[in-house]
């Protein structure tokens, strides 16, 4: 497994209280802007989301999750239902090998009917107390910022919970690779 992969599970596994063996190792100074919040205390509000549940190895994370974009999108586009914000990966468990992921979407109510596919479905977003931290750059440089995260968790003694969210405030899509600003939301107990 490539390094650079490892320190990405460290960190995640760490933030969600996986980890026995403490840090992650530090990659690079994690870019930010002095109005970006870090580790600021938020409520997030339950909205009601379309996603695709699924799963990706770190050697394809990005793909994964931009396929399963897709995949929500084109169904939102044929249902004739807006976005009513960013679209946001909530990944639901992480392990050495890869994760588990709902690729979600927003919406102001449930679709009429539900999604034809059983790749699809609709459900609510996490809701609660936050912690919101913001990365900028690559979706492969958030390694740093996870690692940050981590950093931050531990020097404050917080508990989080088992869940992260990301939250694209650019379009994961179309955005170039190193201009993604991407809010990470860390919920705690």
């Amino acid at each position: 497994m490539p390094r650079r992969h490892l320190v990405v599970i460290l960190a995640l596994a760490a933030i969600l209280g996986m980890s026995p063996s403490g840090r992650a190792a530090a990659q690079a100074p994690v870019q930010t802007q002095p109005i970006d919040p870090y580790g600021q205390e938020i409520t997030l509000p339950v909205k009601t989301i379309v996603y695709a549940s699924g799963t990706g190895t770190w050697d394809n994370a990005f793909d994964s999750l931009v396929e399963s974009f897709k995949t929500v999108r084109a169904y939102l586009a044929k249902a004739g239902l807006q976005a009513t914000g960013p679209a946001m990966t909530i990944y639901t468990s992480i392990d050495d090998t890869g994760f588990n992921f709902q690729a979600a979407i927003p919406v102001a109510e449930p679709p009429k009917t539900p999604p034809p596919s059983s790749d699809l479905a609709v459900g609510t977003s996490p809701e609660g107390k936050a912690l919101k931290f913001v990365h900028r750059g690559s979706f492969e440089s958030t390694v740093s910022t996870y690692d940050a995260i981590s950093h931050f968790l531990e020097e404050k003694q917080l508990d989080s919970k088992d869940l992260l969210i990301e939250e694209y405030t650019t379009d994961l899509l179309t955005t170039p690779e190193d201009k993604l600003v991407i809010n990470i939301f860390v919920p705690i107990n």
